[in-house]
C-alpha cells in the first residue's frame, strides 16, 4: 500500500485545494492529510477563518481524503515519523524544498518521495486569499 501525505492549512475551500487533493491521491492508494494548526498557520503568515478543529472536519469530508489529522505543533517531521508516508505531495505554492524534505526524511530512516502538484488550470479564485479578496469586494458593495 501505497500512503501518501499531503499537507495545508485548507481554511476557504476552493476548487485549487479539490484539484491538490484529487491529484495526490492519485499517487497511491491512501490519503493522509495533515491540516495545519492554527498556530503553525498563524506562524507562516496566515489568518484562518475556521479554527483548526472546524478545518480538520471539513477536510475528513472530501471524497479522495482517506485520513484526516491535525498537525503537531512546530516540527513537521514529528508528523512524517509517525506516519512514515511513502510520497509527499506539495500543492504548486508551498514554499517547501523538496529536496531538502527528502533528505531530511532519509535521516529518518524513510524511503519518501516529494512530489509538486501542478496548479489548477480554472480561470477563477485561484487561492484561498483570491477568494478572501472577492468576499470583501461584495461585502463592501454592499455598504
Amino acid at each position: 500500500m501505497t500512503r501518501v501525505m499531503a499537507t495545508g492549512v485548507f481554511d476557504i475551500l476552493h476548487m485549487g485545494h479539490i484539484h491538490y487533493l484529487l491529484e495526490s491521491k492519485k499517487l497511491g492508494d491512501e490519503l493522509l492529510v495533515v491540516v495545519a494548526r492554527d498556530s503553525t498557520a498563524v506562524r507562516n503568515g496566515k489568518s484562518p477563518v475556521f479554527d483548526e478543529d472546524t478545518r480538520l472536519k471539513i477536510v475528513s469530508q472530501i471524497k479522495p481524503v482517506d485520513v484526516a489529522i491535525l498537525g503537531h505543533e512546530g516540527d513537521i517531521f514529528t508528523t512524517v515519523s509517525e506516519n512514515r508516508p511513502d510520497i509527499i505531495a506539495l500543492g504548486h505554492d508551498q514554499r517547501f524544498d523538496a529536496d531538502a524534505i527528502e533528505r531530511k526524511c532519509r535521516e529518518l530512516g524513510l524511503k519518501t518521495r516529494v512530489v509538486r502538484i501542478s496548479r489548477y488550470d480554472g480561470k477563477k479564485y485561484q487561492g484561498s486569499s483570491d477568494v478572501k479578496k472577492r468576499l470583501m469586494e461584495i461585502i463592501e458593495g454592499a455598504f
